[in-house]
């Protein structure tokens, strides 16, 4: 059974269900013909998969905002969802066969099924199971990392963040790593006495930007140490 989704629901029913179920969204409007010829199919494929992979249908005559998202230019246009990003899409109709492949490509199999279920649980010992399946993942790495971090085991959280690429999570998990636990509060006295040395001392320079990544973005003490450590450097 297909989701009708709209521009207010669009975030809920799609995005934050990406997260944990594949979900494809069928860009239709009543006027389309190959639309009302490939929307049967897509139902009864997703079903087929037995909630494995949910399809979101949007009629972008109703919601425009959606399909600017997408930057439609021509319809049915049909995108597959996962952890609120576009993984793969085509755009007209295909016949069922090539749909039935486009769809199973998206049904997690049973170990990516059984990884999920351990990071549910969250505790260490599920985490080094799920890590044992995929070492790679980096949901597990980061979980597991941040438990880690709280027992004070820095080099290994360090060990296992280096087993993917760097992304915006796995920078601020290891400068925690680095950090250690601190206080928010204290980060202004430790910037200040960090500045003085960043410019000939790696580690301290290291640590300042490390903090930097912990107060992160919204904090508005933040631009203005990066401005102070540019000017020290350059």
């Amino acid at each position: 059974m297909a989701l009708d989704v709209t521009d207010e629901t669009f975030q809920a029913e799609v995005l934050d269900r990406s997260m944990h179920t594949p979900v494809i969204v069928d860009l239709w409007a009543p006027w389309c013909g190959p639309c009302r010829t490939i929307g049967p199919i897509l139902e009864r494929v997703t079903d087929a998969s037995g909630g494995k992979v949910v399809l979101a249908k949007v009629n972008i005559d109703e919601n425009p905002a959606i399909g600017e998202m997408f930057q439609v230019q021509s319809i049915p246009a049909v995108y597959a969802m996962s952890g609120g990003q576009v993984v793969d899409g085509f755009v007209g109709a295909y016949p069922e066969h090539v749909i039935e492949e486009f769809v199973k490509a998206l049904v997690p199999s049973e170990e990516q099924l059984q990884v999920s279920a351990l990071i549910a649980v969250g505790d260490e010992p599920s985490l080094r199971q799920a890590l044992m399946l995929e070492p790679g993942n980096e949901d597990v790495i980061v979980a597991l990392a941040e438990l880690l971090i709280e027992q004070g085991l820095a080099d290994e959280v360090l060990a296992l963040l280096a087993r993917v690429p760097e992304s915006e999570r796995t920078r601020k998990v290891a400068a925690a790593a680095r950090v250690g636990q601190q206080p928010t509060d204290d980060f202004d006295e430790q910037l200040t006495a960090l500045l003085e040395t960043v410019k000939d001392d790696d580690e301290a320079r290291q640590r300042y930007v490390d903090i930097l990544e912990l107060m992160g973005q919204g904090d508005p003490r933040a631009a203005q140490y990066r401005k102070r450590l540019t000017a020290k450097l350059f």
